[in-house]
């Protein structure tokens, strides 16, 4: 029997994390071809290419070079570039990863073309539809035929949506298996020494969210908080490009006790992230990272489609106006909150995954024959 082809589709940085241990289980199965598409969604240097070198993911085959532009535009151009490929390529499947633009465009061009899907990191739900990235969760995973899930809530709320049983597979989590075999690397990072830090506390934030960015009243409320925190504790943050802009637009300066930085490749965020004495973020990769490194995260939005990182882990929600950070740091100042890695973050998501590719793929092909 022929290798299984699967067309792996990434785009930007929280996709590489996840198709990074996909890439190495299927390449070292002989079983399976996948083939690796890059959008081209996040494009500069930092944003992109550190990754794929810290990450040890190999040269895509193909790269769309579609970043750019609104949800609409960067979706269908996305669509325009990847449906020849599918054509040339013509792959049993087509697996996507996360909640991204790439994600849904992936799954919408290979399912007009009647290419199954599989979804990585299925299930995840904010519940609030004015994310764009819910939206695309949602349109994802109602059209996927093997959906991979990362935390209990995810099964239960694809079931709660009518999707089959027998098509979820609990998996664990992607991201974490990266984590974990690059921690060591990381660790060695020089990038303390570089950026001056020492043996100082600090923390560390991250903030690329439209609903937080793109909003002047609220991107003035978390600097306005960010600014109090780091009179007690020295800042770091690496600046999203999209953020960096909207700061200049809306003539917010940081304090000069919040050092913005570059944006930072994997190991040295990694490193970052791992010596934090707190994370403050709105993304939902770094809410998983900081409670498997068990330290203390402040999510800036008013909810979180990754429960699991406050009913076990170290995360909380904070809100987006100054009263409500400021006050959700004073209780984590107050009550520290250990938290528990929680079930199959174990760094073998990877080995589940081709598990269940197996059985879907070859081991069902050699009972049909």
């Amino acid at each position: 029997m022929a290798a299984t082809r699967i067309v792996m589709i990434a785009g930007a940085r929280p996709n590489f994390m996840k198709i990074a241990p996909l890439m190495r289980v299927l390449g070292e199965d002989p079983d399976f071809e996948p083939i690796l598409v890059h959008t081209g969604q996040h494009y500069d240097k930092n944003m992109s290419g550190q990754f794929f070198a810290d990450l040890r993911i190999p040269e895509p085959r193909y790269h769309l070079e579609a970043g750019g532009g609104s949800h609409a535009v960067q979706t269908a151009e996305i669509m325009k570039r990847l449906e020849p490929v599918l054509m040339a390529e013509t792959p049993r499947s087509v697996l996507v990863v996360g909640d991204v633009n790439s994600t849904v465009a992936g799954a919408l061009v290979a399912k007009k073309l009647g290419i199954e899907v599989i979804h990585a990191e299925a299930g995840l739900r904010s519940f609030d539809r004015s994310m764009p990235e819910e939206i695309n969760r949602i349109v994802t995973d109602s059209i996927s035929d093997l959906l991979l899930v990362t935390e209990e809530s995810g099964r239960v709320n694809l079931l709660r949506e009518g999707i089959p049983e027998d098509h979820i597979h609990l998996v664990g989590n992607l991201m974490i298996d990266s984590l974990q075999g690059n921690l060591a690397r990381a660790l060695e990072s020089d990038i303390a020494k570089r950026l001056g830090i020492g043996d100082a506390r600090f923390g560390l934030v991250t903030m690329h969210r439209p609903a937080n960015v793109d909003d002047t009243s609220q991107l003035a409320e978390i600097a306005s908080a960010l600014a109090v925190i780091a009179q007690d504790l020295k800042l770091y943050w690496p600046l999203h490009p999209r953020t960096r802009g909207r700061l200049t637009e809306a003539g917010i300066a940081p304090s000069p006790r919040i050092h913005t930085i570059e944006p930072l490749g994997y190991l040295d965020f990694l490193w970052m992230q791992a010596h934090a004495a707190v994370v403050l973020t709105d993304s939902g990769g770094v809410q998983e990272e900081s409670t498997v490194l068990q330290v203390p995260c402040l999510t800036l939005r008013e909810n979180t489609e990754r429960p699991v990182t406050i009913s076990c882990g170290t995360n909380r929600l904070a809100g987006t106006s100054k009263e409500s950070i400021l006050a959700a740091w004073r209780d984590m100042l107050e009550h520290p909150r250990p938290g528990t890695v929680p079930p199959l973050w174990d760094g073998r998501a990877g080995e589940r995954c081709l598990d269940v590719l197996r059985a879907h793929f070859v081991e069902q092909y050699i009972v049909h024959q």
